[in-house]
């Protein structure tokens, strides 16, 4: 099937695609908003992206999980004859070994190879990343895209910012139930007070997602305000009494979750930010090897002879915290100079926005952002 291609301003549709016609349904028309089932949009949003599934998908589902997961927790707490642990490795253990074989089998590699999807569709998906020119996909490693990634800064901000996350990350959620048992004295009430934590980190999410969509470039701004909860949130953790203001510091444990938003931001970035599939894919490595860089490092900054507070951990949280936000104003002062330099070369050369066939091929390429010459940085 060939496809020819044209770049509205709103969105990118295919053209001589004929129309597909079914024995249940009369002639259809071409591809609209409306003859997509919510179940198949669902489906493309999540196979389209680059890892099957969005950043701010995966981080609210951690979130949901965190809910969620603090209610079977506390069901299989009642359970008696076995130890809790044991109870429940066996049983969430083993629902994620047959939910394992179930994406295993149905979940497609890549948007071509899924079923679900028609040649329109299909189509459409790829139309929609020529739409971002951060290249398509290629099986084939291309090395200087990796020394590329290697040398431009804007990965690097990324990987710190992503491993000063998970140092946060990891102490908090090893330690955080033992903070909050120190307030309580009881296992199952502890499991119990944890569960509005999940629910503050999907407000957070959905809160901090929603203002970045609806303010243009602006997602930098939003990153350095959702870390000053995580701020304040440590702070209270740390100063307050947590013998006679309890429900103070239990208040300052769940707004600490705020910094979730912004790592949900920073993830999405490099997806907007970064072109050619061997340097994202390279990006990825390297932001995997942050997350458990920062998972390891982050437990051994609480101390167990400083419970209940843990005043190292929260120097170090603070510290992680207020360094993102640093690393967050140089990452929007590094894409807003290349944007202006772009945007200068771009008024002294006018072969760039004149020849329209050359855009076309460049955007059909698998071309590095520092090769397209219209590629624009989102802020």
């Amino acid at each position: 099937m060939q496809v020819q291609w044209t770049t509205p301003r709103k969105a990118l549709a295919p053209r001589n695609i004929p129309p597909r016609r079914t024995s249940r349904q009369g002639p259809s028309t071409t591809w609209t908003k409306a003859r997509s089932s919510s179940a198949r949009t669902a489906s493309q949003t999540t196979i389209s992206n680059a890892s099957s599934m969005t950043p701010h998908a995966r981080k609210l589902s951690s979130a949901k999980w965190t809910c969620t997961g603090g209610l079977l927790t506390f069901g299989i707490g009642q359970i008696n004859g076995i130890a809790v642990w044991r109870a429940i490795f066996l049983i969430l253990g083993g629902i994620t070994i047959l939910w394992g074989v179930v994406v295993l089998i149905f979940l497609p590699d890549n948007i071509l190879s899924a079923r679900l999807f028609t040649p329109e569709d299909k189509a459409l998906l790829v139309g929609r990343g020529r739409l971002a020119r951060t290249g398509i996909l290629n099986h084939q490693v291309k090395w200087y895209q990796i020394r590329e990634a290697f040398t431009d800064p804007q990965v690097w901000i990324i990987f710190l910012f992503m491993l000063l996350n998970e140092t946060m990350n990891g102490g908090i959620a090893s330690f955080s139930k033992l903070i909050i048992k120190g307030l309580t004295g009881d296992s199952l009430m502890t499991v119990v007070l944890g569960i509005p934590f999940g629910a503050f980190q999907i407000f957070w999410t959905l809160s901090g997602t929603f203002l970045a969509s609806r303010i243009p470039n602006r997602r930098t701004i939003v990153m350095v305000i959702y870390l000053l909860p995580t701020i304040i949130g440590v702070c209270i953790m740390w100063k307050l009494s947590h013998e006679t203001q309890k429900i103070g510091v239990l208040f300052g444990y769940y707004i600490v979750g705020a910094y979730v938003c912004s790592l949900v931001l920073a993830l999405q970035m490099p997806a907007t930010n970064l072109g050619g599939y061997t340097k994202r894919v390279t990006r990825v490595a390297l932001v995997f090897l942050a997350y458990c860089a920062g998972n390891i490092i982050g437990p051994h900054a609480f101390l167990a002879e400083e419970a209940p507070i843990y005043q190292t951990g929260c120097k170090v949280i603070l510290s992680c915290s207020s360094g993102q936000a640093v690393l967050a104003l140089c990452l929007r002062f590094l894409l807003l100079r290349r944007n202006k330099q772009r945007d200068a070369a771009a008024a002294a050369s006018a072969a760039i926005t004149a020849d329209s066939g050359t855009a076309g091929e460049q955007e059909s390429e698998d071309l590095t952002e520092f090769e397209n010459p219209r590629f624009r940085y989102v802020l």
